[in-house]
C-alpha cells in the first residue's frame, strides 16, 4: 500500500521548516490555515503563521530539525486527520523532543490537499498548564 499524499507533504513540509524556506513551507496551508504556535497561542492565516515560524526558528538558534514517526491518516469529506509521531531535533540536545500531533487537510480542486489545522501538541492540549 502506497503512502498518502498528506504524509509525503508533511515530509516536504518539515523539510522546508528545517531549511527555514518560509515561502514554500506556506505553500502547504490553506489561506485560513490555523497553527497551534504553543497552548494558548493560535496564528491564523499565512502572514501569522510564517511570522510564527520564523519565531520559532529564532527560538531554537536556528537548529531545528523536524522529522516524523508513526503515522494514521483518517480520509473522509474531502479531508483528512493526520494522527502522528512528530520528532523535533535541536542542535546540542541529547535526544529529540517527541509530540503526538494532529493535523487536518482539506482536499482543494485547485491546489491538491491543504493543512488547515497544525497542531504539534496534539491531545496534550488537553492537559492543564
Amino acid at each position: 500500500m502506497s503512502e498518502h499524499a498528506v504524509l509525503t507533504l508533511i515530509k516536504q513540509a518539515d523539510k522546508a521548516i528545517s531549511a527555514e524556506d518560509f515561502d514554500t513551507l506556506m505553500e502547504f496551508y490553506a489561506d485560513d490555515a490555523a497553527l497551534v504556535v504553543q497552548p494558548g497561542q493560535i496564528a491564523k492565516g499565512k502572514p501569522q503563521i510564517r511570522e510564527a515560524f520564523v519565531a520559532i526558528a529564532k527560538h531554537f538558534k536556528n537548529t531545528l530539525t523536524v522529522t516524523q514517526g508513526a503515522a494514521h491518516v483518517v480520509e473522509g469529506a474531502q479531508t483528512a486527520l493526520v494522527i502522528m509521531e512528530t520528532h523535533l531535533h535541536i542542535a546540542n540536545a541529547a535526544t529529540p523532543m517527541t509530540r503526538r500531533a494532529t493535523y487536518v487537510f482539506r482536499r482543494d480542486q485547485v491546489h491538491g490537499w491543504l493543512c488547515t489545522v497544525d497542531n504539534s501538541y496534539g491531545t496534550d492540549l488537553l492537559n492543564p498548564a
